[in-house]
């Protein structure tokens, strides 16, 4: 049983018809106007149209970075693209004219339900799954079944409020987790320690081009040993464990799986995030502990899901 899985994100669409034991026998790219609904939609269309032409589809999965209402038919909003209460599920069916069920799934439910079924997640039946990019997405899964809770924006976790008063967050808040356990974060503490210390930061500076320092840059000094940059990574990683903490504290998960590209320091973000949950868990010592683990679909991860989703 073929089905198709889109995964949209903020300039490019990535689709793909995926098998029942998660493998993706064909996969298209579109680049999209993000600020153009009707670009996204014919996007997702083309994609799904060009698909469905070489095999017999039985479900088509969308996996959008919003909220997404209970019914799996709307975005009720996206940050990154203009879709205020899109009707998207109804705007490809009515375009796409194939007689097949479609849904519509939040991105990081997508991710978090591969990890689950194809990737590091198989052996457990209770899980948090962390995306870990410019902010700070989760999913969760509870005795083998996804939560989207009442009204379909359940583990939302980047907004759980961490520092009262802290950094505004993108969500109109201030202090939200994704504020201190993200991409974004880790950048942000990274430059300011350049304007502090600049010749402490003078490999990150190097790798970067002698342009502001990314990500990559930071991870790849720290791989040469770089102390600056192995901090900031530690970190990063106390954030990731205190916060992991704090949902064990509620869901008790046998798996924290760690995605998004901060995933390619390797044991120099895991090492310090699985301390820092040590030290934050509550009764820590006279109770099982969640494993960490980095995820294992990669860049496939939202295809995958959300074509298995629209199976179920």
């Amino acid at each position: 049983m073929y089905a198709i899985g889109v995964d949209i994100g903020g300039t490019k669409i990535a689709a793909g018809v995926v098998d029942e034991q998660g493998r993706i026998l064909a996969q298209v790219r579109r680049d999209t106007d993000p600020t153009d609904a009707d670009s996204v939609d014919e996007g997702v269309v083309a994609a799904c149209r060009e698909l469905a032409d070489q095999f017999p589809v039985a479900a088509i999965g969308l996996a959008a970075p919003g909220f997404v209402s209970s019914d799996q038919a709307t975005v009720l909003l996206c940050p990154n693209l203009p879709w205020r209460d899109h009707p998207l599920r109804e705007r490809v069916a009515g375009r796409l004219g194939l007689q097949v069920p479609i849904v519509v799934e939040n991105d990081a439910n997508a991710a978090g339900w591969a990890e689950f079924r194809f990737g590091v997640g198989r052996d457990v039946k209770d899980m948090l799954l962390l995306t870990i990019g410019t902010g700070l997405g989760g999913a969760l899964v509870v005795d083998g079944n996804l939560v989207r809770g009442a009204y379909g924006v359940a583990a939302e976790v980047g907004h759980m409020r961490m520092v009262p008063d802290g950094h505004l967050c993108g969500c109109g808040l201030h202090g939200c987790w994704e504020q201190y356990a993200s991409g974004r974060a880790l950048v942000r503490s990274a430059r300011n320690a350049a304007a502090n210390q600049p010749e402490a930061a003078a490999r990150m500076l190097e790798l970067s081009g002698g342009r502001k320092i990314d990500g990559p840059a930071i991870t790849a000094a720290a791989q040469e040993g770089d102390a600056l940059a192995i901090s900031l990574l530690a970190e990063l990683g106390r954030w990731i464990g205190e916060g992991s903490a704090s949902v064990a504290a509620l869901l008790d998960p046998a798996l924290v799986v760690i995605g998004g590209g901060v995933g390619a320091a390797g044991d120099l973000l895991l090492e310090p995030t699985r301390e820092a949950y040590r030290g934050a868990l509550s009764a820590s010592g006279f109770r099982p502990e969640a494993r960490i683990e980095l995820a294992a679909m990669g860049n496939d991860a939202g295809i995958v899901g959300a074509a298995d989703l629209a199976r179920l």
